[in-house]
């Protein structure tokens, strides 16, 4: 699989990395704007193309650190309690961004059921994210943030 503008880069190892949900149902089967396989070596480039696809969905730079803030945590996650690689990918629409953060470890079916303590980073990701969908399979776990560009620099949450 392809990582858009990154030919060569796989989007998963064999298959590990669960498909996770499609793309936003609003995204009218757009394809990603960053498709990308990630793991506990390639986090700092996980990060890096975040901040980019923020910018050019023209995001403020104070925004855009929220965005790889809460993109990265995710990644971590991944890494750290999964135990392997994942999948991140980023649709840009009209004043909006969407990431989406998957792994391949089975547990059970469940939606919105990530534990959210303050101090731990799912609830600083709920903090600079407008939003925040989880959904648990057999298949894996993929969470979904959505962030609202700032309009004169006041995020909308």
């Amino acid at each position: 699989m392809a990582d858009g503008p990154y030919p060569g880069e796989s989007a998963g190892r064999g298959d590990r990395i669960h498909r996770g949900w499609p793309g936003p149902a609003n995204a009218n089967g757009l394809p990603p704007l960053l498709d990308l396989s990630f793991d506990t070596g390639t986090l700092h480039t996980a990060r890096a193309r975040i901040r980019a696809c923020a910018s050019r969905a023209g995001f403020g730079a104070d925004q855009a650190e929220d965005v790889v803030l809460a993109a990265h945590e995710l990644a971590a996650n991944v890494v750290r309690h999964a135990g392997g690689p994942g999948r991140l990918r980023v649709w840009s629409l009209p004043g909006t961004l969407y990431c989406q953060v998957d792994d391949g470890v089975a547990s059970a079916f469940a939606v919105d059921s990530l534990p959210c303590e303050p101090g731990h980073g799912l609830w600083v990701v709920r903090q600079v994210a407008s939003q925040m969908q989880t959904l648990s399979s057999p298949a894996g776990t993929s969470v979904r943030v959505r962030f609202d560009r700032a309009a004169g620099g006041i995020p909308r949450r």
